[in-house]
């Protein structure tokens, strides 16, 4: 299976998200298309949207940002509390055929406002009952015909969908994505979603999850297609190691100075499981796995924010293929400023992962890790791969389906001498 790569637009109307020093264009339609048809230009498949009240509508704005680029696909964060499911299903379906199949949908179940927009169920345990039965209804709306579905907290009478979702090949309906590491999310996920997306903690912790959710989706009796895996994180790139942690450890320094205010997260943090397990994280150490750093929670991070992975391009490269290794084919990545960062991590690490054959181990040395005998870089890419068909995977990024623009011809020239320098 081919990995997804997505970019983040935070969607909000004040500036400064997440220490963003853009002063200008939050919240207008102009500034959003600028970040999508930028992440068009540098590789991204397309980008996840925030969602909150006080936010523009999420939906609204993606139906912009679809019109208005050509390959960018639209992750649409979305509550249930929000929107009903029949109407729900009808504006994404609408919106799938316009674009021509570039939807995607990300359940959000967390609290914000609630009573702004009239949502009542503030009680975890009704927000994923309701949650399950809103994924499996919209599913329902986008495959059937004459649907009649009575359930605890929604109920439709013989609903038919027109238009249906954009289909193509195996996907018959926008992909659905969910998150949340409670054990009611854990379920919801397992028996509806279609990919589970998790926040950025250690290979360990996201191995035994894999496993739990892959288990529970037998006992739960799903009825779907296996469940797949994404991960969302913050990934802070620079041309060199040193260069990277130096940038790390100056902005957490600018976060504890200002008292949290440069990185913000509008869910619980008191009550979401899958919050405090990333806050648990730094009682572990300051740096986990290879470059997993976990200081940034201490000092105002919080959801994608609390942790990043630092480093190189390579560095960064080894930590995500290793979450690959896991089965984790979805990435949601981000930095900020947030416009040129989807330049420098579009150019400098996507070129990296698009040709490596995620079936094949790396022998990189652990350098990016704080706290070894010094900030080393790794081996090379060349000396990295352990018994791979290079001349094969090279061959495949060289003769790619689209047009050979300018931009991927600078992407093969960097992808090829990162395969195979040549001495001097």
């Amino acid at each position: 299976m081919s990995p997804e790569f997505l970019w983040y637009i935070p969607n909000t109307v004040e500036p400064g998200h997440r220490g963003d020093d853009t002063t200008t264009g939050w919240g207008s339609v102009e500034y959003s298309t600028d970040l999508a048809r930028t992440a068009e230009e540098h590789g991204w498949g397309g980008a996840l949207l925030g969602t909150g009240w006080g936010r523009p509508d999420t939906f609204t704005v993606a139906t912009a940002l679809a019109a208005r680029t050509t390959s960018f696909k639209p992750l649409i964060a979305i509550r249930p509390g929000y929107w009903q499911p029949a109407h729900f299903a009808s504006a994404a379906a609408t919106l799938d055929q316009l674009s021509r199949g570039r939807v995607l949908v990300n359940i959000v179940s967390g609290l914000d406002n609630l009573a702004a927009y009239g949502d009542t169920r503030s009680d975890p345990a009704q927000r994923y009952a309701r949650t399950q039965e809103f994924l499996r209804l919209v599913r329902r709306l986008w495959t059937e015909e004459d649907v009649t579905f009575d359930g605890e907290h929604f109920q439709v009478g013989r609903s038919t969908v027109a238009p249906r979702p954009y289909a193509t090949g195996t996907r018959a309906h926008p992909t659905l994505y969910f998150g949340g590491a409670s054990e009611a999310a854990e379920r919801v996920s397992a028996a509806e979603a279609d990919v589970q997306l998790f926040w950025g903690e250690p290979l360990d912790g996201l191995a035994e999850r894999i496993d739990r959710l892959k288990e529970l989706s037998d006992r739960v009796g799903r009825r779907h297609r296996p469940l797949e895996f994404g991960l969302r994180i913050t990934t802070l790139v620079r041309d060199t190691t040193e260069e990277a942690w130096r940038a790390a450890e100056e902005r957490v320094a600018r976060m504890e100075v200002d008292g949290g205010k440069e990185l913000t997260w509008a869910g619980d943090r008191r009550t979401a499981v899958g919050q405090r397990r990333l806050f648990d994280l730094a009682a572990r150490g300051e740096v986990l796995d290879t470059c997993l750093y976990t200081a940034p929670g201490k000092f105002g991070g919080g959801g994608a924010g609390t942790t990043w992975l630092v480093g190189s391009a390579a560095d960064v490269a080894t930590a995500l293929d290793n979450y690959r290794k896991l089965g984790i084919t979805h990435f949601v990545l981000s930095d900020t400023p947030y416009k040129q960062e989807i330049s420098r991590i579009g150019d400098q690490l996507l070129p990296l992962l698009s040709c490596r054959p995620s079936r094949t181990p790396l022998a990189w040395g652990r350098g990016c890790r704080r706290g070894s005998q010094s900030r080393k870089t790794p081996t090379s890419v060349h000396s990295g791969f352990v018994d791979t068909d290079w001349a094969t995977c090279l061959h495949r990024v060289m003769l790619p389906p689209e047009p050979l623009t300018r931009r991927r011809a600078v992407d093969l020239v960097r992808v090829a001498a990162a395969l195979c320098p040549f001495p001097g």
